[in-house]
């Protein structure tokens, strides 16, 4: 019997979600375009519940307990070519940390899940 190793597990779990989760954040608030969301917040309560998020996101036994992406996003002009950006600096991060060009691709479809939530481009809630 085989068991599969989840991608939580794959990416280092906990440690290697933390490791991956400061670096991509030194690279988000060293983005001319990206640091002006971040200006008027902790950015380590943004990394902290960044932890969560991406955890949760790929099937780690983690909990978000944030506040809807919505909620988070609305009104801060957040478009999807920023988003795309903030995907750029997760791909660069991911090869960075030697995490496998399938789960790279992975977790950039779980992730691409949440882009309507984030710009806004959801009618219904």
């Amino acid at each position: 019997m085989t068991t599969t190793t989840s991608l939580y597990e794959r990416i280092g779990g906990e440690v290697g979600i933390t490791n991956l989760i400061d670096a991509f954040y030194d690279r988000i608030i060293d983005d001319d375009s990206l640091r002006p969301f971040f200006e008027h917040s902790s950015v380590e309560t943004i990394r902290r519940m960044q932890r969560e998020f991406f955890a949760a996101a790929v099937g780690g036994p983690i909990v978000y307990t944030g506040r809807s992406l919505r909620e988070v996003h609305t009104g801060r002009g957040v478009t999807k070519q920023h988003f795309a950006r903030f995907i750029e600096h997760l791909m660069d991060t991911l090869k960075e940390h030697d995490v496998s060009e399938k789960d790279h691709y992975d977790i950039i479809s779980r992730l691409n899940t949440y882009v309507d939530e984030i710009t806004g481009d959801t009618v219904n809630g």
